[in-house]
């Protein structure tokens, strides 16, 4: 189905309104899970290492799934896929509270609400590029502020909950609050034409020659009633060689022996041929499509700034993602008193993201503004504050750095913005996931490296050397790779067809 222009405003607003909540719920837990992670290890006694995956598998693994994502989301829908995630991370948090070891979380708060994170994400991103263009840089920089603020206000709410109604009353009291998803969902009305006549359901006989991909149609046809016909003989074969059945059934076969063909009549045996021959048909036309989708995938490797993107993506959230699991600890390991803790540091990432996410946002949408440089530059400056943190023993300094990278942290509202900007936006959800899929294997890979750095050294000084290496490394592959011209990137991928993947998905159903 067709969609209507963007109406940059209008019920735009209304999905920039809902997407910034539903951010804010689903990713205000993973996102300030630092406070927790202390919790957890004080509970379960396990390595810094290991209990680190519980936060990384929250972040990484709806990343990781980003494709499926996106294809859920293209097929059914921005709403519905709402809906149903917020079920999953509204019930995976409660499901959390009753946790008995640390494995059972891996799966409860990793899996179950990682996962819902990110269809969530995909949701949201997807329907804000459809409904707004102009100004596309400013309602990603909005909405992805919600999970900044979210950061902000859990991180303080959270530590406050286990004061009071400890680890598990906390998580089911942070579920319950997730549940507000169902109502933000519902608010995501799909940007399609009303006027455009639902598609008819072609008869087999009338399909076009294109999708007979073999080229044997007639052939097909006479083959499935001959198999009827055969297994239609075998039955009544297998009937009349009953020795010692029932008799009446027996003497009502003698005195009517076309009983059974009048039961199983020439249209019906040409019906259900029909059928099979079309769900054969069906199933071969699906599989042309996933093969048009991994031949657009090797398409998007073929432009070199997109490659060098999914590398500066990975390594980004190899280095970058730890600070915001593991700045508390940092904190207690540098021997900061409590007492000069004004503000957690967790909070201090999260206002000053979600500060960030706003300004880069404002200024993508600027046209003298090159948005892959201001992204390389984000990256640069990130890099080199992750390799000053081992230089911090103060609450002051800590605070600092904290400030810094989590301004660049916004780099992710203008991320969107350039992935656009490189592929086009009919494959912006194929491109995205794809992106998405490197940017969780990162998360997911960053803080137990971390935490295993620092199990191996008792300091987290070599862990955040190696996290500013990773991000400077990627910075600079996407910088030599953007250097020639913005403009030929755009170049370099072929304009697609009229009927893209997404398009011809949805026109099969």
């Amino acid at each position: 189905m067709e969609l209507k222009k963007s109406p940059d405003g209008g019920w735009g607003w209304v999905i920039v309104f809902v997407s910034f909540f539903t951010q804010f719920l689903c990713y205000g837990s993973p996102l300030a899970v630092g406070v927790l992670y202390i919790e957890w290890l004080d509970a379960f006694g396990e390595g810094k290492g290991k209990t680190a995956w519980v936060g990384s598998l929250a972040s990484g693994v709806g990343l990781l799934a980003s494709p499926v994502c996106s294809l859920c989301v293209s097929s059914f829908g921005a709403r519905p896929v709402t809906i149903f995630s917020g079920f999953m991370v509204a019930g995976g948090l409660m499901l959390s509270s009753f946790a008995p070891n640390i494995y059972f979380l891996f799966f409860s708060y990793g899996i179950v609400v990682g996962l819902g994170c990110g269809l969530l994400y995909t949701a949201t991103v997807t329907i804000t590029c459809q409904y707004f263009d102009d100004r596309r840089g400013l309602a990603l920089g909005l909405i992805s502020t919600g999970s900044s603020v979210g950061l902000f206000i859990y991180a303080a709410l959270q530590r406050m909950l286990v004061e009071f109604y400890g680890l598990d009353g906390c998580l089911l009291i942070v579920g319950a609050l997730a549940l507000n998803i169902l109502a933000c969902g519902s608010l995501m009305r799909p940007l399609q034409s009303s006027d455009c006549p639902l598609p008819k359901k072609i008869a087999p006989e009338d399909l076009p020659d294109k999708y007979c991909i073999y080229n044997e149609k007639g052939k097909n046809l006479e083959e499935n009633i001959n198999i009827l016909d055969k297994s239609y003989s075998s039955e009544e074969k297998c009937r009349s060689m009953l020795a010692n059945g029932d008799w009446k059934q027996e003497s009502l076969l003698l005195k009517n022996p076309t009983v059974t063909h009048t039961k199983e009549p020439e249209t019906y045996k040409k019906k259900v041929a029909e059928q099979t021959y079309f769900c054969k048909q069906l199933a071969k036309r699906k599989w042309q499509l996933y093969k048009n989708y991994c031949g657009e995938t090797v398409a998007l490797f073929k432009n070199k700034v997109f490659s060098a993107l999914f590398i500066a993506i990975l390594l980004f959230d190899i280095g970058g993602f730890p600070p915001s699991l593991l700045m508390e600890d940092v904190a207690r390991s540098s021997n900061v008193k409590e007492e000069e803790f004004i503000m957690p540091l967790i909070s201090v990432i999260g206002i000053m993201t979600a500060v960030g996410k706003l300004l880069l946002g404002i200024l993508a949408d600027f046209k003298w503004i090159n948005t892959l440089y201001l992204y390389v530059a984000t990256l640069i400056i990130m890099g080199l504050a992750l390799c000053a943190i081992p230089f911090a023993k103060s609450y002051v300094t800590l605070v600092l750095l904290s400030a810094i990278l989590g301004f660049f942290t916004g780099n992710w509202s203008i991320f969107p913005y350039v992935t656009t900007k490189t592929v086009g936006i009919e494959k912006l959800a194929h491109a995205y996931g794809i992106l998405m899929f490197f940017a969780g294997l990162g998360n997911s890979l960053g803080p137990p490296i971390v935490g295993w750095f620092y199990d191996w050294t008792q300091t987290y000084d070599i862990a955040f050397y190696f996290s500013g290496f990773c991000v400077l490394l990627g910075g600079f592959i996407l910088l030599l790779a953007a250097l020639p011209s913005w403009n030929t990137c755009n170049k370099q991928l072929p304009k697609p067809a009229p009927t893209t993947f997404l398009y011809k998905v949805a026109s099969n159903v």
